[in-house]
């Protein structure tokens, strides 16, 4: 049996009744996580230059973070890219990549155009994250993948995207082997594009293609259902010879459900999450010394995988989306303030005098202590050199939030929500927003939660953009 067709059979076989308690509580908090990041990103330029440049027409799915309702795949689209232009969503450790950016936005689109139950919706998001995780195990088996050079997010996303939303949309197994088969024509996005508003426009692709994928199968269009182990499909193309092990797709359906254990991965801060184990550490510090003068620092030295380092050192960021890809820059705030929040990135922040002062005494180098995982290369060290004498290290194995079995507090991502939010959105409409969300599994649909956004932007004035 072929990789798509075994893949089709399972996603169209798994009911909702199949989840247990814990991935109907996860899949809702992706969707309010993301959802969330979505509106706050709603405001960044990536966003809004893409739907200049699409000048979609009118249609029956809503933009974020407007009031404007354009065609399905043009909401997924914009918002696809709005999810990810912070770089604060959610990732998967199977994956390699940001999976509920990817998906929640087509699903979103698509539900709103088809009128889909909450229900529903969760539902086709616990199947694609199972599905994109099942090719993740086959492809990130060595990180051959990514340190080629291919963004997984959206390389891999694509068949997240496409499994969720033939979920949704009810396409029979045979559709859905059709509908896996064209996204392998549609995968792309290189990670030399990382720190410009190019990666979340991966994100955006992705969304857009899965989704197009599935209403192109949807109408009876054709592709290779082979086209995963073909000698010119899709493993051999984009992982090489030997670097690829479809058997791993095929296993353990379920079992446990991957969107369970170890669960998607959520950040407390806004930049790559390569930089968050260094970030933790350098607030270990400050929890047990308090925040550190500029002047007291002689030098601050951190060691993260080579893998991180790779597209995180950059010791001196030229932009707010290089800024967030810089873990000299992250762990110098983090020090400095005692946290790092979305203004750390915004209005050119990192060119403060006080952190320009401090990143020339900042030197990273590659971690070679044991890690927690091969697989799962997040730690960090760091060690702050005082001008005193005194020097302070602090080690982080995986940041909080990394898998389910180390969450971040409900409250917590409760509160990120309401801050990203609240960007866009006044206070009723944001606590009415989450409320429809905590009831996906109940009775909330799509379209309450797209009304309740359009009202609010409706009633704050927000101008409808033809």
């Amino acid at each position: 049996m072929g990789i798509a067709k075994f893949l089709a059979d399972k996603i169209t076989g798994t009911r909702y009744e199949d989840l247990p308690p814990e991935a109907i509580y996860w899949c809702k908090v992706a969707v309010m996580d993301t959802v969330g990041v979505t509106l706050a990103g709603s405001r960044e330029p990536a966003p809004n230059v893409l739907r200049e440049v699409l000048m979609p027409s009118s249609g029956p799915s809503l933009i974020f973070g407007t009031n404007q309702r354009v065609p399905c795949l043009d909401a997924a689209h914009i918002n696809g890219t709005a999810a990810h232009t912070l770089d604060f969503d959610n990732t998967a450790a199977h994956f390699a990549g940001h999976i509920s950016a990817v998906m929640v936005p087509a699903l979103l689109a698509a539900g709103d155009a088809f009128n889909s139950s909450g229900r529903d919706l969760l539902l086709a998001h616990a199947v694609g994250y199972e599905a994109g995780c099942r090719i993740g195990r086959g492809v990130n088996v060595d990180l051959y993948h990514s340190e080629k050079g291919w963004h997984p997010t959206s390389t891999l996303g694509i068949f997240a995207v496409a499994a969720a939303c033939a979920k949704l949309l009810g396409l029979n197994a045979a559709q859905t082997e059709t509908a896996l088969a064209i996204a392998t024509s549609l995968a792309a996005g290189i990670k030399a594009n990382f720190g410009t508003m190019t990666k979340p426009l991966h994100v955006g692709e992705c969304a857009r293609g899965g989704l197009m994928a599935v209403l192109l199968a949807r109408k009876g269009f054709t592709a290779n259902s082979d086209a995963f182990e073909h000698k010119q499909g899709f493993f051999k193309l984009f992982n090489g010879e030997g670097h690829s092990h479809p058997d791993r797709v095929v296993e353990s359906w379920g079992a446990p459900f991957d969107v369970v254990s170890p669960g998607a991965s959520y950040k407390q801060y806004p930049c790559c999450y390569s930089t968050h184990a260094a970030i933790e550490a350098a607030l270990t510090l400050t929890r047990e010394h308090g925040v550190f003068d500029a002047k007291s620092i002689a030098k601050i030295e951190t060691w993260t995988p080579a893998f991180g380092l790779s597209y995180t050192n950059r010791p001196d960021p030229l932009s707010d989306l290089d800024a967030k890809f810089s873990v000299q820059y992250c762990a110098v705030k983090a020090l400095l303030t005692g946290q790092v929040v979305l203004e750390d990135f915004e209005s050119s922040a990192y060119r403060d005098s006080v952190v320009q002062s401090v990143l020339p005494r900042v030197r990273s180098e590659i971690y070679t202590g044991k890690m927690f995982d091969p697989a799962d290369p997040f730690d960090a060290e760091l060690k702050l050199t005082l001008t005193d004498g005194r020097t302070l290290n602090a080690k982080v194995d995986r940041p909080l939030g990394r898998t389910s079995e180390i969450p971040i507090p409900y409250e917590r991502l409760q509160a990120k929500f309401a801050n990203c939010a609240a960007r866009v959105l006044p206070a009723d409409a944001v606590a009415r927003s989450s409320q429809i969300i905590d009831l996906m599994d109940k009775n909330s649909s799509v379209r309450e939660l797209s009304r309740a956004l359009e009202a609010a932007l409706a009633q704050a004035g927000e101008r409808r953009i033809a």
